[in-house]
Order: C-alpha cells, then sequence, then structure tokens
C-alpha cells in the first residue's frame, strides 16, 4: 500500500508540473510566426550593394555630363562676348586729319583735271607772244605753287608724326585687350582693330609720299617751265631791235634860247 501511494503521488506530481513546464514553450510558439523570422542571405546582399553602387555611378555620370555641358555654355558665351574697347572712333579721327590736310592742298589741289588746268597755263610752253611782264607774274606764281607744295608736305609730316603717340597708345590698349580676351570673338575683335590701326598708319604713310611727291613735282615742274623761259627771254634778247635812231635833242628846254 504504501508502494502504491508513492507511486500516485509521483504520477500526480508529474501531471502538475507538466502544463507549467509546457506552456511558456506553446505561447512562444504562438507569439512569433515563422514568416516573421528573419534570414540573412549574403549572394542577395552583394547583389543589392552592386546594384546601389551601379545607380550611383549613373548618377555621378549624369552630374559630370550637366557640368561638362554648363561649362560648354559658358564658354560658348565667354566667344559671343564682345570686346569692351573700341579704338574705331581714335583711327578715324586721325585719318579724318589727314584727309583734312590733303584737301587744303594750296593752289594746285588733288584733282586731275585742276592739274591739267594749271599745267596748261602756267608750266606749258611760254607764249612767245607774251609779254615780259606777263613772263615775270608766270614765273612768281610757279614759285608760289612750288613753296605751297612744300608747305603742305610739311603739315602732312607733322600730321602724321602726331599720330604716332596716339596709335601707340591705343596699340598697347589694343594687344592688351587681345591678350585679355576671354573668348573667341574679343580676341578676333582686338584683331580687326590692331589691323585698322596699322591700316591708318598705311594711309598716313600714303599721305606723306603724296604729298613729298606733289612738292617734288611742282619743284620739277617749276625749274623745266623756268628754263623754258629762260631760253624764251634769252631768245627776245639776243634778237636784233631797231637800233639806234637819231633825233633833236634840246637841252635846257625851258631857257629862251
Amino acid at each position: 500500500m504504501t508502494f502504491r501511494r508513492t507511486r500516485a503521488a509521483r504520477l500526480a506530481a508529474a501531471l502538475l508540473t507538466t502544463p507549467i513546464i509546457a506552456a511558456p514553450v506553446l505561447t512562444t510558439l504562438v507569439a512569433t510566426p515563422a514568416h516573421a523570422i528573419v534570414v540573412f542571405d549574403p549572394s542577395n546582399y552583394a547583389q543589392n550593394v552592386i546594384q546601389a553602387a551601379r545607380a550611383l555611378q549613373q548618377i555621378t555620370n549624369q552630374i559630370t555630363s550637366l557640368q561638362n555641358e554648363a561649362q560648354m555654355l559658358i564658354n560658348q558665351a565667354k566667344n559671343l562676348a564682345s570686346l569692351p574697347i573700341s579704338s574705331l572712333q581714335q583711327i578715324q579721327q586721325s585719318v579724318q586729319k589727314t584727309q583734312q590736310l590733303l584737301q587744303q592742298a594750296q593752289n594746285i589741289a588733288y584733282d586731275v583735271k585742276q592739274i591739267d588746268q594749271v599745267f596748261s597755263q602756267k608750266y606749258a610752253n611760254v607764249s612767245m607772244s607774251a609779254s615780259d611782264k606777263q613772263l615775270v607774274a608766270d614765273a612768281r606764281s610757279r614759285w608760289q605753287n612750288t613753296v605751297g607744295g612744300l608747305q603742305d608736305a610739311m603739315k602732312v609730316q607733322a600730321t602724321v608724326v602726331g599720330n604716332i603717340d596716339t596709335n601707340r597708345t591705343e596699340m598697347s590698349r589694343l594687344v592688351g585687350a587681345s591678350q585679355g580676351a576671354t573668348g573667341a570673338l574679343q580676341a578676333a575683335q582686338a584683331g580687326n582693330q590692331l589691323l585698322a590701326l596699322q591700316a591708318q598708319q598705311l594711309a598716313d604713310l600714303t599721305a606723306v609720299v603724296a604729298a613729298n611727291g606733289r612738292a617734288q613735282a611742282l619743284t620739277d615742274a617749276e625749274r623745266a617751265a623756268a628754263a623754258e623761259q629762260g631760253r624764251e627771254q634769252r631768245r627776245r634778247f639776243l634778237t636784233p631791235g631797231a637800233g639806234y635812231q637819231p633825233g633833236n635833242a634840246r637841252m635846257f628846254p625851258n631857257s629862251g634860247n
């Protein structure tokens, strides 16, 4: 009887303790579903990292492309920017001063018709019927033309020399602008203005050559006309005249004799 009681007590104790132990296990199984368990996949993680890196690289490439396009637009804007300075007015003023002097040429201007007219009147063959007074007047007119031509040439030379300082200043400005040009248009405009300045200097040189040539031509023409007039005056001097004709002469015409 004692053995049976002891065995029954053990069985009862086992039955009493079993629900207490199993209850937390059942509670845990019910609280955490199977689909909620996180499983780490290294291969999938590596693929995701590679895709993210590629996407980041594409974004970086797009940003670089946009930066390049923006820089290209900036460079195009610089190439289209105009030169901030201009020497055209100074160049035109220098040319106008030289041109005005040429237009103020004394007596014989730079005109073909006028040159033909004056040369036919004063530098052509000396008229054998002209009086001595007319010959002297023509010689003086030719001398005045020569002196006027020399004076005009010196005026042109002085004007051209005065333009040298202005040209030097403008050349310094244009060279500085060309070296500091931010685009192709500015560099081209600076180069064009330098060419215009060079053309103005060539125009000054042409004016000096023309003025000197005019003065020299007038001098040579005067010498040629003077030689021709000298021959005519010598001919008149050597031509026999009527000679001495005797006549009555009275001395002391107011006397009574």
